[in-house]
């Protein structure tokens, strides 16, 4: 297994985003949406580039406010396709505001994203694509794998003897505090 770890830290992209939030605890629905779009951006291309076109994104997509992204109509996504700092796929962008108006029917039912995904916990992740997949469009394994792991719902984002492991683990993030075991049933 290749670990984050053993490309990440000192590169000057990978490394604030490995060291500062790969793996932490989020709440923010503002953050967790666009975590979840970052996963979704990256499906079939490299982690670096959507880090590089990050700030492009955050700044195109209104900060990553839901309600926002959710009233976008045809002007915003030929605004969006013509943006060469984002990425520019439309079945992504499509996801994109498809996500942010069934996030929004999840905050009436649930109170919140957050809410939402810690009533689920813990949960193999299995169980979790097949959840994020009745729930939300262009959820596969990977995407639905990384999101969960890079907020620390899944374990495995760090190497045992990564000093940010060693930090999560005191922070005992969702998966610590269910304990590794459970998730190799």
């Amino acid at each position: 297994m290749s670990w984050y770890c053993d490309v990440a830290p000192g590169h000057p992209v990978h490394g604030p985003y490995h060291d500062q939030e790969y793996g932490f605890p989020l709440t923010d629905e503002r953050a967790l949406f666009e975590r979840l779009c970052l996963e979704i951006f990256q499906a079939g291309l490299s982690w670096l580039i959507v880090l590089k076109k990050r700030p492009a994104m955050v700044a195109a997509f209104d900060g990553f406010d839901v309600d926002k992204v959710a009233a976008y109509g045809e002007a915003e996504m030929e605004r969006l396709l013509a943006d060469p700092g984002i990425i520019r796929n439309r079945r992504k962008l499509e996801a994109i505001i498809e996500n942010a108006r069934r996030l929004q029917a999840l905050r009436a039912r649930e109170g919140s994203f957050a809410a939402w995904i810690e009533r689920h916990h813990p949960l193999i992740k299995d169980g979790w694509v097949k959840l994020f997949k009745a729930n939300f469009v262009f959820m596969g394994a990977e995407v639905v794998g990384e999101f969960l792991m890079s907020i620390g719902y899944l374990p495995n984002s760090h190497r045992e003897d990564c000093p940010v492991r060693l930090r999560l683990n005191a922070l005992e993030v969702p998966w610590v505090r269910v304990g590794a075991d459970f998730y190799s049933k």
